[in-house]
């Protein structure tokens, strides 16, 4: 059976309704039995209680489309820590941490969130001179300039 992606995309948005998730990612694969991948954030971050439930409406909807006999596999999953932030909507909750760009021209650079705005984040880059690192002042990196943003995951 082949699933529809946009038609999986807009009863996954009807399963999301009262809450304050977001997809990241949505995936369908086209195989035997199809697997339904899908993933949520949202700026306060999500556990696997809002996982479940958000699961638990889309499966229905998907029953209810395909019919109940449709075999499939779905998982419904937020990011990992190692996982690149795609949408703006996630930089929200790593305000403080650090993180490593990969910027369109090719550069890159690592520091400190600083805040978020509608159009980029505020980064305090950090730097090596000598032996010693130099926090630079804020500055904005607009979200277009952004290629991939990780969060630098520190075990201190």
């Amino acid at each position: 059976m082949n699933f529809d992606q946009t038609r999986i995309a807009e009863m996954l948005q009807e399963s999301l309704t009262g809450n304050q998730l977001f997809v990241v990612n949505l995936s369908v694969s086209d195989a035997v039995r199809p697997k339904i991948t899908v993933t949520l954030d949202s700026e306060e971050g999500l556990g696997i209680d809002e996982c479940a439930q958000v699961s638990r409406r889309l499966a229905r909807r998907i029953d209810e489309a395909y019919g109940e006999d449709a075999t499939y596999s779905l998982e419904v999953t937020s990011p990992g820590a190692d996982q690149p932030l795609i949408d703006p909507r996630q930089y929200t909750r790593h305000v403080g941490r650090s993180l490593s760009l990969k910027l369109a021209d090719g550069t890159e650079k690592t520091g400190k969130l600083e805040a978020t705005e509608a159009t980029g984040i505020q980064l305090a880059e950090v730097i090596k001179e000598k032996s010693k690192q130099k926090t630079l002042p804020a500055v904005l990196v607009p979200f277009t300039d952004i290629q991939e943003a990780r969060v630098v995951i520190s075990f201190k």
